[in-house]
Formats: C-alpha cells, sequence, structure tokens
C-alpha cells in the first residue's frame, strides 16, 4: 500500500495533509480542472496596467515593506500553492471570503478557477487598491477590530481566510489573546454556510512563534487543525473534549 493510502486511511488531516505538501505526494482523486502554472496566470493579468503600478511604486530591495508584492512571479506562487493546499483548483465553485487580501493574487487565482470571491482590506495602501481594480476583483474597505463585528457581507461563504495576519495586534502589547480571538471566531461562524471553514494563517510574533500555548489549546478546543502557523477551524466540527 502506497504511504499516501496510508496516511489517508489514518484519518488524521493534518499529517496527510502536511505529507502532501512537504513530500510532494499526490493528490489522491484530484482531477484539476485547469493546468495551473504562475506563468499562466501571470499572462491572465493585464500586463500593461500592471507595468504601469510597478513604474509608480517599484523600490530596489523592498524588503518586507508593501513593494515586495510588486514581485508577481513569487507571489503567484506562493499563493498558488495556497489553492493547492486548500484544495480549491477542483471540485464544486465555491463563494470565499479574503480578509486582508492586500494585493489580491489570492483572491485572482480563485476567481481564475470560476470561485465568487470578495476580499476585505483596509484602504490605505494605493498600490493594493490598483492591484484589485486591474484585477477586477470586488473588496471591501474595513478595518478588523478586536471585539468589533464585521460589516453585512451579503451571501455567506464556503470558505474565509486571513493569509499572514497582522490584524490580530502582530508584534504589539495588544496581540490578541483566546478572548479576542473567540469574538472574531463567533462572528464569522453565522458568515458561512453548512461545512464551511475558516483557515488563518499567522505571521511569526517576537518569540518566534506563532502563536503560544494558551492559544494552541484554544484552538484545538474549538477542534481546529493546526499544522505549524496554520489554524483550519469547521464552526460546525464539535469542540474536542
Amino acid at each position: 500500500m502506497r504511504l499516501a493510502d496510508k496516511l489517508q486511511k489514518l484519518g488524521d488531516r493534518r499529517a496527510y495533509q502536511s505529507a502532501k505538501r512537504h513530500l510532494g505526494l499526490p493528490m489522491l482523486a484530484r482531477r484539476p480542472l485547469f493546468r495551473l502554472n504562475p506563468e499562466r496566470l501571470i499572462r491572465a493579468m493585464d500586463g500593461k496596467q500592471f507595468e504601469q503600478i510597478q513604474q509608480r511604486y517599484a523600490i530596489e530591495s523592498p524588503g518586507d515593506t508593501w513593494p515586495k508584492y510588486l514581485n508577481v512571479s513569487r507571489w503567484m506562487t506562493i499563493n498558488l500553492r495556497r489553492v493547492r493546499d486548500l484544495e480549491l483548483d477542483f471540485g464544486f465553485r465555491k463563494r470565499i471570503l479574503d480578509i486582508g487580501c492586500g494585493a489580491g493574487y489570492f483572491l485572482h487565482i480563485c476567481k481564475w478557477l470560476g470561485h465568487k470571491v470578495v476580499g476585505l482590506d483596509i484602504d490605505e495602501i494605493p498600490m493594493y487598491g490598483e492591484m484589485v481594480r486591474m484585477l477586477g476583483l470586488k473588496r471591501i474597505h474595513w478595518r478588523v477590530n478586536a471585539f468589533e463585528s464585521l460589516p453585512d457581507l451579503g451571501a455567506r461563504f464556503d470558505l474565509i481566510t486571513c493569509f499572514m495576519i497582522c490584524f490580530n495586534g502582530h508584534k504589539s502589547p495588544a496581540l490578541w489573546r483566546s478572548s479576542e480571538w473567540q469574538f472574531f471566531l463567533d462572528d464569522l461562524a453565522p458568515r458561512l454556510r453548512p461545512g464551511g471553514r475558516i483557515h488563518l494563517c499567522f505571521n511569526r510574533e517576537n518569540g518566534g512563534n506563532y502563536y503560544d500555548a494558551e492559544l494552541r489549546r484554544f484552538f484545538e478546543a474549538r477542534g481546529a487543525d493546526l499544522d505549524d502557523g496554520s489554524v483550519t477551524i469547521w464552526p460546525g466540527k464539535r469542540s474536542r473534549t
């Protein structure tokens, strides 16, 4: 029996997803609708508009500042990996909300695959706004604050994503604890369709960890699957005892 089959039969989603990602195991029963590669996704963009955006905002050695997202090949590749890890490149079309959508690469790929997508982000970085408009994406302007509900987002979603999270007081004394996350997740839960999921992807904090032991226990108590800095939660799934 192949290792992939053994892992799948163990019923441990976290181990199986990690093995697929790190060991290059085949995606069982996967029948992609499209042959995906970063170059094809880049060609689907308006090259002339993107070149104009680059001319306005590109800087040499951007480091961790927002112009780094103009390295389209790198970030398209990263977001294609996210799409594949979430298994969005096959199966039924989904309605997806991306909180903190930034330059919009993740939603661009999802839209190209036929999913219905909505982004949510603050409107403070002009380059992000220009990128989102160039890609033809819908973006709701909103700042995520602790203990504050999100606005009316219309129809419910199959998937809500938050990548490279900063709205949680990242690297500040106001870093969210379990009470803030409980409010946030409780606010998101009724915005999901039955069987929907929330996928969180954390940045490392000052101590080098994505979250501490207290938050790990909190997420696990909600039935989450944890894989390095990623946390996936099915609000309708029974919590662990």
